[in-house]
């Protein structure tokens, strides 16, 4: 089973574009530079407000992302474009269908 980390988030309207642009160079440095990152979705629950679900191979693959925060440009100008972070939530996987 993996690990699976949601995160649901706020992002201004007329930001939405742009978070979109930087969601692929997000996904390049965490698939290059972090371990255990198995694949992420994006949803847009409202006009504002986003879930980013994100797999990861174990619990502690998860907790060291978390610990390193946005440390690289990609990651880091993506998280700069969220509002507020709403809530975050961490469970497993009941199969492997990955994205």
């Amino acid at each position: 089973m993996a690990s699976v980390e949601i995160t649901r988030f706020r992002v201004p309207a007329e930001r939405a574009d742009a978070l979109l642009a930087a969601r692929p160079a997000m996904l390049h440095d965490f698939q290059t530079d972090r371990a255990g990152f198995l694949g992420a979705r994006l949803v847009r629950l409202t006009t504002d407000e986003w879930l980013d679900i994100v797999f990861w191979a174990s619990p502690e693959d998860f907790a060291e992302s978390r610990q390193r925060g946005g440390d690289r440009p990609g990651i880091q100008k993506f998280f700069s474009l969220i509002e507020a972070v709403i809530s975050v939530e961490e469970g497993t996987t009941t199969s492997m269908d990955l994205p």
